[in-house]
């Protein structure tokens, strides 16, 4: 009996996505609630479990297909094994590839998203000898072109010096592939675009003597780790620093709605994470009441949730006030984009020894230039500076954090 594949409820105010990839096709076996699509929402990607078990049977809509919740995407024929002959229809909707599909293919169990079965062809690979470094171990467009690299380099056997004639235009040319942009890529680039055409951006400046972060990390960090299983970082400093500042200055940690001023008593501190389809800010919650390493654990957990592409809405609803880290890709100075509604974000950047004025003398010291975006509607200049003052100092003296001064 076939049953109906669902878009299920994809979070409050989301009504739709995109088909973003096929993890099962027709013919093959499924489990209960084993996940057989994966769809694209604004902000995050969302598995599609199969509601019983048994075999795929028919795809009803295409990757990169619109599809609101509760439309049909596809069946599965329950109870089923996957030996059993796929529906006519399908068989008739999936013509038989080409020669040259077929050997790119290779074993039937390897499961490839269009944008790496482009790969697999382009670069004559045999994706059966790759290993996957994707979600549940599935080829990426990365892991394609690394084995080819890597097919490149090693020396060729004397029976095949000649190259096959097949890999020369391929070599000498130059293409241009078009894809279309995600809907999470979409939805960053019109709200950072909203963000600067509604908001007053501006930023403010200021540079940090790291000496004593650096300090305390290195001689607790070990019995830190050992204490709660979590590295202790240097976001946690900043957040616990910013908490300090939104309280001191509330103007940073509210924002604009309509013709109100939006006040909050708890901070709520987005954290701005690279994942793999874009720039993700999932949300500390009442940041301003944890300790250090209950912070760091919610980062560390933050980060591997985006890599794997398993956070969820709830994880990024909200927020009060945003940190961007550019310092861990080497940025030595930015003007970081404010998060709406959010109206003020903390930027951070690498840590490089250079020469300050200290007590008279130069001296070398390890530092670090912060920025603070905000808008200019409704925080003044000199609360942004004020706010970033107290940031500084804080993190200068990290005794200030312990006695909420």
């Amino acid at each position: 009996m076939a049953q109906e594949v669902k878009v299920p409820t994809l979070g409050e105010s989301v009504t739709e996505a995109t088909v973003g990839e096929w993890l099962k096709q027709p013919g093959e076996a499924v489990a209960v609630d084993e996940p057989i699509a994966s769809l694209e929402t604004d902000k995050v990607a969302v598995d599609v479990p199969s509601p019983v078990a048994g075999v795929l049977a028919e795809h009803k809509v295409a990757v990169g297909d619109t599809v609101e919740v509760g439309a049909v995407i596809a069946t599965v024929e329950a109870g089923a094994s996957a030996g059993a002959a796929k529906p006519a229809a399908a068989k008739e909707e999936a013509p038989a590839p080409a020669a040259s599909e077929e050997a790119a293919s290779g074993d039937a169990s390897v499961t490839m998203s269009p944008a790496v079965r482009r790969a697999v062809l382009e670069h004559g690979v045999d994706p059966t000898t790759i290993k996957g470094t994707g979600k549940d171990g599935r080829l990426t467009k990365e892991d394609v072109v690394a084995a080819a690299k890597a097919k490149e380099a090693s020396p060729a056997p004397a029976a095949a010096a000649a190259p096959a004639p097949a890999a020369a235009p391929a070599a000498a040319g130059r293409n241009v592939e078009r894809v279309k942009m995600t809907r999470m890529r979409q939805t960053i680039a019109k709200r950072l675009k909203g963000a600067q055409e509604e908001a007053a951006l501006l930023t403010t400046f200021n540079d940090v003597d790291m000496s004593a972060v650096i300090e305390a990390r290195t001689k607790y960090k070990d019995m830190f780790a050992k204490k709660h299983d979590i590295k202790l970082g240097f976001m946690g400093f900043f957040a616990k620093a910013a908490c300090l500042a939104l309280k001191d200055v509330p103007a940073v940690n509210a924002y604009i709605e309509g013709d109100e001023i939006v006040y909050h008593d708890y901070v709520d501190i987005s954290v701005a994470v690279s994942a793999p389809n874009g720039l993700v800010v999932p949300v500390i919650r009442d940041c301003d009441k944890k300790g250090f390493a209950q912070i760091e654990k919610d980062i560390a957990d933050f980060g591997t949730r985006a890599r794997e592409g398993t956070l969820t809405m709830d994880d990024m609803k909200g927020g009060t006030f945003t940190i961007s880290n550019g310092g861990v890709f080497g940025s030595l100075m930015s003007t970081p984009i404010i998060n709406p509604p959010q109206s003020a974000v903390l930027g951070l950047h690498r840590i490089e020894d250079r020469p300050i004025a200290l007590n008279g003398e130069v001296v070398i010291r390890p530092m670090m230039y912060i920025a603070l975006s905000y808008d200019h509607r409704l925080i003044d200049g000199r609360e942004a500076v004020t706010a970033l003052k107290i940031m500084k100092e804080a993190i200068e003296d990290p005794t200030r954090m312990l006695i909420d001064l």
